[in-house]
C-alpha cells in the first residue's frame, strides 16, 4: 500500500478490563452505520500470532523466516511483517489506513493522539488520566459513570441510555475528516 496522508486518529484508552475493546467495537459500528469509513488499530504490548502453529502461514513466517507473509482469501487479506522498530500509530495509519475517515486506536496511552478514556469505577478505583501526566492534555473525553475530579474535557455518562449516540455525535463533530465524509 502506498503511504498517504495521515487520517484522523482517536485513541480509546483505559485500564485493563475497563471496556476498551467493547467501546471501540460499538463506536466503530455506530460510525459505520452513519456512513463513515472507520478503521481500527490495536496496540499490543507483547508479540502476537494471527494464525495458530502448524498452519502454512505460520510456517512461512516462523520456519521460513519470511520478512512478510500475506494471507489472501475471497473475503479477507492479512499481512504480518517483521520490523526493526515499532512504528508510531500515525506512521501505521499513513502507510496502511490512509483512506479511512477515522482510525480508532485501542491503546497508545503514552502517545499524543487525542484520547477518549473509558473508566468504570466498579472495575478500577481511578482512571488512567491524571493532571500530572506529560500528555494529559491529549485526553479529550471520558466515558464513565463516575465523577473525575479536575477533568475538563467532555464527559459521557455510562448511566444514561443515549451515551453512545452522544459520543458518536461528538466524534463526528471533532474528529472526522473535514472533506464532507
Amino acid at each position: 500500500m502506498a503511504e498517504g496522508a495521515t487520517p484522523p486518529l482517536l485513541a480509546v484508552v483505559g485500564r485493563k478490563h475497563a471496556g476498551k475493546t467493547t467501546l471501540v467495537a460499538r463506536l466503530s459500528a455506530e460510525l459505520t452505520r452513519r456512513g463513515h469509513r472507520v478503521m481500527t488499530l490495536k496496540h499490543g504490548s507483547h508479540t502476537f500470532n494471527l494464525d495458530p502453529a502448524a498452519t502454512d502461514t505460520y510456517r512461512h513466517y516462523h520456519e521460513g523466516n519470511a520478512e512478510r507473509v500475506a494471507m489472501a482469501s475471497p473475503d479477507k487479506f492479512a499481512l504480518v511483517m517483521r520490523w526493526e522498530r515499532e512504528l508510531a500509530p500515525e506512521e501505521i495509519a499513513a502507510r496502511y489506513l490512509a483512506d479511512a475517515d477515522l482510525v480508532l486506536c485501542e491503546g497508545f496511552k503514552g502517545s499524543a493522539i487525542p484520547k477518549v478514556e473509558i473508566h468504570r469505577p466498579e472495575a478500577h478505583e481511578a482512571p488512567l488520566w491524571e493532571p500530572a501526566l506529560p500528555n494529559a492534555a491529549s485526553w479529550q473525553a471520558m466515558v464513565t459513570n463516575a465523577a473525575v475530579s479536575g477533568f475538563v474535557g467532555e464527559r459521557f455518562d455510562l448511566g444514561t441510555p443515549d451515551w453512545l449516540d452522544a459520543l458518536t455525535d461528538w466524534v463526528e463533530r471533532h474528529h472526522l475528516n473535514r472533506d464532507g465524509r
